[in-house]
């Protein structure tokens, strides 16, 4: 395994690698799931559509970006705090992702997690994993901002708006190896005040837009 930096982020070859590989997975998964491509559905055909592919591209650019973005969050923080910490993609839930998706058309996304070396407080712990899903709810208010911004184009952004609150919301789950179970054992009021912010926003979304 090869490490560097790249703008004084430690990486490795076997990092980008597995970035890659869940952010495509992950993308293609979303495609599914917005085109109503599933083979139960009896709409698998449309994955040979122009429209397929088209939302393979939307979707690399907002829900692989939102988790591309929140991984290199937790890292970051990981790395602030002066842990050793690199990304490592989940194989069997990525091709459980990717599995679902094409047969129900329902998405459980859990493509991989920070690996993260060093002594840490619990506080810390915490804010390296809140991290992630404040990068979400940020990324969330920015698509809104372009899609005000950008009409002719708002469909796009609103998708984004859309995957990133879920995304965010997903992750707080208090649950497994969720980001959820490190912020309530953290602070329960962040994670409360976190939980708030996301199911509102969804509940603003789907009742506003």
């Amino acid at each position: 395994m090869t490490t560097f930096k790249i703008a004084n982020i430690k990486t490795s070859t076997t990092e980008l690698k597995d970035i890659a590989k869940a952010w495509l997975i992950i993308s293609l998964a979303f495609t599914f799931v917005f085109t109503g491509a599933s083979l139960l559905g009896g709409n698998i055909k449309n994955v040979a559509s122009i429209q397929f592919g088209l939302y393979f591209i939307i979707a690399l650019f907002t829900a692989g970006v939102g988790f591309l973005l929140h991984e290199m969050a937790h890292k970051l923080v990981a790395q602030h705090y002066g842990c050793e910490a690199e990304f490592r993609a989940y194989d069997e839930m990525l091709y459980i992702a990717l599995g679902l998706a094409a047969l129900v058309g329902f998405l459980f996304a859990a493509p991989g997690a920070v690996m993260i070396q060093g002594l840490i407080t619990r506080r810390e712990n915490g804010i390296i994993s809140v991290a992630g899903p404040l990068t979400n709810y940020i990324l969330a208010l920015i698509f809104l901002g372009l899609s005000l911004a950008l009409p002719p184009l708002a469909f796009i952004f609103m998708i984004g708006l859309q995957v990133n609150i879920w995304l965010g919301l997903f992750n707080m789950i208090p649950f497994g190896n969720f980001d959820g179970v490190k912020i309530f054992y953290w602070n329960k009021i962040v994670w409360g005040i976190m939980v708030i912010v996301g199911a509102g926003a969804l509940y603003g979304l789907y009742n506003y837009f």
